[in-house]
């Protein structure tokens, strides 16, 4: 089930996409009342999920307000985060070794411990809207497809094996990075965190929706080149991993977002690099979810 916050006449809502994947049904009209996602994650009940899984397989006529998925404008699915993202870096073997290469740093091959850092959001960026190039700061704009997760209940001390009752589901995150400012800082916050970075959507993917752990196709194209050609299969430290280990010290709490890392493929990664200029289009998918279609501009 792929559920979506949506912008027509004007008004902003939250609605399930139905099955066939033309029509989008506000909530509202299905019987829950949640005015945003946020919300949602954090309150829905199980029966409540499994009434909007039937409605997604009605037919648009029995709900009002029904728009055609094409007709409404997409937003991030949880446009204003309460709090930064979680980001893990170098978190498959291969981005890795490029990411060595680029700071000309020999790689050993281990990776022993997972690498954290915080992404500022303060409005995620939607599908279709443009990522700024922020000329005169950034020199060397760079991209990164990556599976997101949002977890849908407060999260504290949660062994490996019961990590899956947390997720809520899944969406996509670009998760765009100035390589000078994060290489000038000799950390990622900055340069990851500047306006309009954060490209997210363009829905959730609940959780019961795919097999788990999710082993799912990701992948990036800069201009219609591919650049980035995965599975989350190949995740150094995976979802059991990640929340186990941060819950064990902190509160993961209901709405948390983490994103898990980007495969190899990135700009930074060529020889020379191919960063990003104003004018490329960026398309990052993943399999089950869809795409996100940022233009820098």
């Amino acid at each position: 089930m792929k559920l979506v916050t949506y912008q027509v006449e004007h008004k902003v809502r939250v609605g399930v996409i139905s099955a066939d994947e033309e029509w989008v049904y506000p909530i509202s009209s299905v019987g829950p009342e949640y005015q945003t996602m946020l919300e949602l994650v954090k309150q829905i009940s199980d029966s409540e999920k499994q009434l909007l899984e039937y409605a997604s397989r009605q037919e648009p006529y029995s709900y009002r307000g029904a728009a055609r998925l094409g007709e409404v404008r997409l937003l991030a699915p949880i446009p204003v985060p309460e709090q930064d993202i979680i980001c893990l870096g170098i978190n498959y073997m291969e981005h890795a070794k490029e990411s060595a290469r680029f700071r000309k740093r020999d790689f050993d091959g281990k990776r022993p411990y997972a690498v954290y850092f915080s992404k500022r959001v303060n409005e995620a960026t939607a599908d279709q809207d443009p990522i700024p190039a922020h000329e005169g700061l950034v020199d060397s704009l760079d991209y990164e497809a990556e599976l997101a997760f949002i977890i849908g209940k407060d999260a504290r001390n949660v062994p490996p094996g019961q990590v899956r009752d947390y997720i809520f589901g899944y969406t996509i995150l670009n998760d765009v990075s100035a390589r000078n400012v994060q290489n000038r800082h000799s950390q990622w916050y900055f340069g990851k965190s500047l306006e309009g970075f954060s490209p997210m959507g363009p829905c959730v993917l609940t959780a019961d929706s795919v097999a788990y752990p999710p082993c799912l196709g990701i992948r990036s194209y800069v201009n219609g080149e591919l650049r980035q050609d995965s599975n989350t299969d190949k995740l150094i430290f995976g979802i059991d991993h990640i929340v186990s280990e941060l819950s064990s010290g902190m509160c993961l709490k209901a709405g948390t977002i983490i994103s898990t890392g980007t495969p190899s493929g990135v700009g930074m990664g060529f020889e020379p690099p191919l960063f990003l200029k104003s004018g490329d289009e960026v398309i990052c998918e993943v399999e089950g979810i869809g795409k996100i279609v940022n233009v820098v501009k």
